[in-house]
């Protein structure tokens, strides 16, 4: 009897130890399932009718792959204004607004130390790989933290994270306060990509080697439309009254000769305003995942990548162009090789990738008028002469008012202070006055912005994008597709639906196939992709993961 319940002991302990060890296997088994690389795509000034319109001038392994084997949100759409570069790609990898991660602009009138400031400048750190003083750059006016800043602490500082854009702000704000490097591209006279003191004492051996390579300066070419001209009937006529085009050259119209026109524009700036700035990104993305080693092991790293000569050629020719066309297919090519490279480097089904943008842009207005839309331009100074005036005959001076920038006005406090009024009304007064000017639309107050809750509209996403700090006292929104903008080109930055929506697009390990016409909002980025690695959300995430979308 004994032996027998001897027996029966032993079969139940090694029973349960052999569940157990399967259950701790399944775990490992599940927390070792991450991607080994997550790659978040920007792609600056993209609107979503970008993928529908150019659709059938994709190939199959670029825009389309990401479309037919992944998941593809239609909906997606900023929820603040101001759509601008920096407050974009905060807001994609941090899963919040201007309002708490405090990027409320480009460049923003500072309250406090009473100057414009830039959104990514530290006169704290130093560049390397340059000379420049104008490259001195980090995160740190960013107040949260990115998904890539919550990986790394996730995996002990294990998981590399690493951004690379033409722009700085486009390298630096994706990767956060604790990435490995952000690197970004210096023109002029040099063509390098450049970093700062903030990441590194000296740049890598092998972003030395992609410098003095001098590859880049093999783009210093023709710029052609890759396919027949007379094929691109997706966009307007190739010679027209609404482009820019490049110094030196009379008309907008193709080809660019590079090599004679650079010394006109800047040197290896102009290739800023050509598809070829997008392939240059392409290249250096391509070594960095090399030379590092990203998506070589089990634990996950993060490279951020932000096309951003979309952008410059967007405002140089307008969103109705043969240029802007041809740079779509070409980025498109691009993304193909960057993709054969995710496959044969880190391995097919083993890297996640997301694709969306950080603002769209308006028609040109000027097109728009041709064609009947009400569109037009604004007329600043003579908005600066009735305001002036307006300042003079109510309160006796113009020194009320600091400053006026990205569609706000700043108040002088210690003048109002000492004028014995009162801040809540002068704003209210001064809201009143700015509504009666042609081509305002709707005025709100910092005191409204801060006492009302609004949930739709316009309203709402003024709100999400103003930050008591930072913001200023009076919020100004124009007519629909009335800019401040040279006659030529397109622009951004409104709560209009020409700037909101932009691609989402899913691809690779733990995303489902599939599409939705839900809407999905831009902050709802970066919790989904902390869901899906398994790690705590950035530290103000106002979004919600699109657990429809996770496998």
């Amino acid at each position: 009897m004994k032996k027998i319940f001897y027996l029966l002991l032993v079969f139940v302990t090694s029973f349960s130890c052999k569940a157990q060890s399967q259950m701790s296997s399944e775990k490992n088994t599940i927390i070792n399932d991450n991607p080994k690389l997550v790659v978040g795509i920007v792609v600056d000034q993209m609107r979503y009718d970008y993928l529908t319109r150019f659709y059938n001038k994709y190939s199959e392994g670029g825009f389309k792959r990401m479309i037919n084997e992944g998941f593809n949100c239609k909906n997606n759409h900023f929820n603040y204004v101001p759509t601008y570069t920096g407050p974009g790609h905060a807001s994609v990898f941090s899963g919040t607004t201007p309002r708490y991660h405090g990027i409320i602009a480009n460049n923003w009138y500072d309250k406090e130390l009473k100057k414009t400031v830039y959104c990514a400048s530290d006169s704290s750190v130093v560049a390397i790989g340059t000379n420049s003083k104008k490259e001195r750059m980090s995160p740190h006016r960013m107040k949260t933290t990115t998904f890539a800043d919550q990986n790394r602490l996730f995996t002990q500082m294990r998981g590399k994270s690493i951004g690379i854009s033409i722009k700085d702000r486009g390298a630096i704000l994706p990767v956060g306060h604790t990435a490995n490097a952000a690197y970004w591209f210096r023109g002029k006279k040099e063509g390098n990509f450049v970093s700062s003191t903030y990441y590194m004492k000296d740049l890598p051996k092998w972003v030395r080697t992609f410098n003095t390579s001098r590859q880049i300066e093999n783009y210093i070419k023709t710029w052609n439309t890759l396919y027949d001209i007379t094929t691109y009937s997706e966009s307007g006529n190739d010679l027209n009254n609404f482009e820019g085009g490049f110094k030196g050259k009379k008309t907008a119209t193709f080809p660019y000769d590079l090599k004679k026109l650079a010394k006109n524009n800047m040197d290896f700036d102009i290739l800023k305003t050509t598809p070829f700035g997008n392939s240059i990104v392409t290249d250096f993305a391509i070594e960095a995942i090399k030379a590092e080693g990203l998506g070589k092991d089990e634990i996950t790293d993060v490279l951020t990548v932000s096309f951003s000569s979309t952008d410059y050629v967007g405002h140089n020719f307008g969103v109705n162009s043969k240029e802007i066309q041809d740079t779509y297919i070409r980025l498109d090519k691009d993304l193909v090789r960057f993709f054969k490279v995710l496959d044969a480097e880190v391995g097919i089904g083993e890297y996640t990738v997301f694709l969306t943008a950080d603002h769209g842009a308006v028609e040109v207005p000027a097109y728009l008028k041709s064609a009947k839309i009400p569109a037009g331009y604004i007329q600043r100074s003579e908005r600066k002469e009735k305001f002036n005036k307006f300042l003079i005959d109510t309160y006796g001076t113009i020194d009320i008012v600091e400053n006026i920038s990205n569609s706000q006005v700043f108040l002088n406090r210690e003048k109002i202070k000492a004028l014995k009024l009162d801040l809540k009304n002068v704003q209210q007064e001064i809201a009143n006055e700015q509504l009666t000017y042609k081509n305002i639309d709707k005025v709100y107050t910092a005191t409204t912005m801060t006492t009302i809750d609004f949930n739709d509209g316009i309203e709402s996403l003024l709100q999400k994008g103003f930050n008591q700090k930072r913001s200023g006292d009076i919020l100004l929104v124009d007519d629909p597709a009335f800019i401040s903008y040279g006659k030529t080109g397109s622009t951004h930055g409104s709560g209009f639906n020409y700037d909101t929506h932009v691609p989402l697009l899913f691809f690779g390990k733990g995303i489902r196939q599939g599409h939705t016409f839900k809407k999905t909002e831009i902050t709802d980025i970066a919790p989904t992709i902390s869901a899906l690695l398994g790690i705590s959300f950035p530290n103000f995430t106002i979004g919600q993961p699109l657990e429809f979308i996770i496998d």
